[in-house]
């Protein structure tokens, strides 16, 4: 720092004792690594731990963590918090040990039932304690209605319970964006007009087995979806960054309700190790960087479009976010929510 200048703006990694980061759209899409995160992670590993919280439940801790390791990233299994386990912890306090549940999903989610001492059936005439669903590519019709079967009576009426691992709506592929968990469990809600427990994000309790098991005192989540990543963390009281490589794009994060806004807007990874712009706001008027946006009535007005897309980004929607309206209700250029940043 220069003897009188002014200090930096911190990096997103100030302070911070653990990073916690969601998998696809983040890390990977499909695959492989995405652009500039197995550095940008590599580094953010010195000085603190790193660990990972994916709501996939379709592959094991020891899978997730081996893949991880050919990107270049060596991990292990205990590095890795999924859905599943959360789902478990969930069941273990509304059923009896060694009870038979009827499972939805691949072997992500069967280990996990087995590791919790269940056992797994794929049929309703197996009289299950309960139901536990999760994602995997070759999850069909008749699996969903094994669980249909299972769930006919109301949990209220004496019906078993149903846990689902998570409910994204879509998955980020290397091809594109897929349906996700949220999806199939949709279907089996149509068919039996309940509702399932979550366990993963964005509930709390896939956060709380990952702040309890690395002992975090100062963690900071990154994921790629507001509605999931973002708002679970808000609801478990840890910082976020969302990063634009996957689900969620600028339209979404400027129309982010308020338990769905992170603590950092990044565009790629790198900027974890980036000193993080202050936000400066003076009346209807917020600057970042050399960014300017401003609200008049109806209108957002763009004053300067600074020099990086991401700082425009960020003023404008700290600048919609302030005035506590729906995004709707503005008229705003084009090019306020223009998406040049990478995505699979």
């Amino acid at each position: 720092m220069a003897l009188f200048g002014r200090r930096a703006d911190p990096t997103p990694l100030e302070g911070v004792d653990v990073v916690l980061a969601d998998l696809d759209g983040v890390v990977y899409a499909g695959s492989g690594a995405l652009p500039y995160a197995v550095d940008a992670l590599t580094d953010a590993r010195n000085g603190r731990r790193l660990a990972y919280i994916t709501n996939n439940a379709s592959r094991t801790d020891a899978a997730v963590a081996e893949h991880l390791t050919s990107l270049g990233l060596p991990t292990s299994a205990e590095e890795v918090v999924t859905s599943p386990q959360a789902a478990m912890r969930l069941l273990a306090t509304r059923i009896p040990a060694g009870s038979s549940i009827l499972v939805v999903g691949g072997e992500g989610l069967t280990q996990e039932v087995e590791k919790a001492g269940f056992v797994v059936t794929r049929s309703a005439e197996d009289s299950p304690a309960a139901v536990v669903q999760g994602f995997a590519p070759d999850v069909g019709w008749r699996h969903l209605a094994e669980a249909a079967y299972a769930l006919k009576v109301p949990e209220g009426d004496g019906g078993i319970p149903w846990i689902a691992t998570n409910t994204d709506w879509t998955i980020p592929q290397a091809r594109g964006i897929a349906p996700g968990n949220g999806t199939l469990v949709s279907a089996v809600h149509t068919a039996v007009g309940r509702l399932a427990t979550v366990a993963g994000k964005p509930e709390t309790p896939i956060f709380e087995e990952a702040v309890s098991r690395f002992g975090a005192r100062h963690p900071l989540f990154i994921g790629d979806r507001l509605d999931t990543d973002i708002l679970g963390a808000g609801r478990a009281g840890i910082d976020s960054a969302l990063v634009l490589t996957g689900i969620d794009r600028p339209k979404q994060v400027l129309a982010a309700p308020p338990g769905s806004r992170p603590t950092y807007l990044l565009a790629d990874l790198r900027e974890l190790h980036e000193p993080y712009p202050a936000t400066r706001v003076s009346g209807d008027t917020v600057t970042v960087g050399r960014a300017r946006v401003r609200i008049d009535g109806g209108d957002v007005l763009i004053d300067s479009d600074g020099d990086r897309p991401i700082d425009l980004l960020r003023a404008g929607a700290t600048a919609i976010w302030n005035t506590g309206r729906a995004i709707f209700g503005f008229r705003m250029p084009e090019r306020l929510y223009a998406d040049p940043f990478h995505r699979p």
